[in-house]
């Protein structure tokens, strides 16, 4: 068995003296493990980093073995965002819910989604509503997509100011007015036709959506805590004043 894709590290672990297991978001395998050979020598420690975007070719005797990769590094993600401790919590808490993902199951689009966030993470007031997006993305990709186009009580496509945090569907303001206390807030950058700028406000409610859906419909479910990552990603954003 043999194939080479293009993939995102999401992983790294030791294994045995000198080599490394590599989990891949790959474009056409999806999430996929393989052993890389002296994986941890002095020549493949900068490139076997989290968010790294790499070629690969993964050969094994059968499918279901673990198998090996070969690597080159096509974009160094890691190494922009070493100096930015709220960038690099976005690029690690991406990595950590990719994770979430079946294993070898591929997921095209969501790649396509990952690549263009990481490529904005050296712009602090594009990636953070991005981010949200991508994690509105994953939910989708996982089966638990919201849906934020009309409204859940009347069916109407505008004034959308909540989401129902058992539906995941779009509430209007008139609609939401008697229980707004029970539900999320749906920032204005999500709203169909949005435009002007986001600000950190939206940014945190953006978050607190789509954190309740991931803890609700995915984590919960499967005893899994919020990745520790999201958690100091959104104690760097809860410090700052503007994106």
């Amino acid at each position: 068995m043999e194939w080479s894709d293009e993939g995102v590290i999401l992983s790294v672990r030791p294994h045995g003296e000198t080599g490394a297991v590599l989990e891949l978001f790959t474009r056409a395998h999806g999430r996929h493990l393989g052993l890389v050979h002296g994986g941890r020598s002095r020549k493949l420690r900068p490139i076997l980093q989290t968010g790294n975007h790499i070629d690969a070719t993964w050969k094994a005797r059968l499918a279901d073995h673990l198998g090996h990769f070969a690597i080159e590094l096509r974009k160094g993600f890691a190494a922009g965002v070493m100096d930015d401790a709220a960038a690099l919590a976005a690029l690690t808490s991406l990595a950590a819910l990719s994770r979430l993902l079946p294993e070898r199951d591929p997921h095209p689009n969501l790649y396509e989604v990952t690549l263009f966030v990481l490529g904005f993470l050296d712009e602090p007031a594009v990636w953070p509503a991005l981010l949200v997006r991508w994690e509105l993305a994953l939910l989708e990709e996982l089966g638990f997509g919201l849906d934020l186009a009309s409204c859940a009580a009347t069916g109407q496509t505008t004034e959308l100011v909540y989401v129902s945090p058992k539906s995941g569907r779009a509430v209007s303001a008139a609609a939401g007015e008697p229980y707004k206390g029970r539900l999320l807030s749906l920032p204005a950058f999500l709203r169909r036709g949005a435009s002007g700028d986001v600000t950190l406000d939206d940014v945190r409610a953006g978050f607190a959506l789509t954190g309740h859906f991931l803890e609700a419909r995915v984590l919960q479910p499967r005893n899994l805590p919020m990745p520790q990552a999201r958690m100091r990603l959104l104690s760097y954003l809860g410090q700052k004043s503007t994106l």
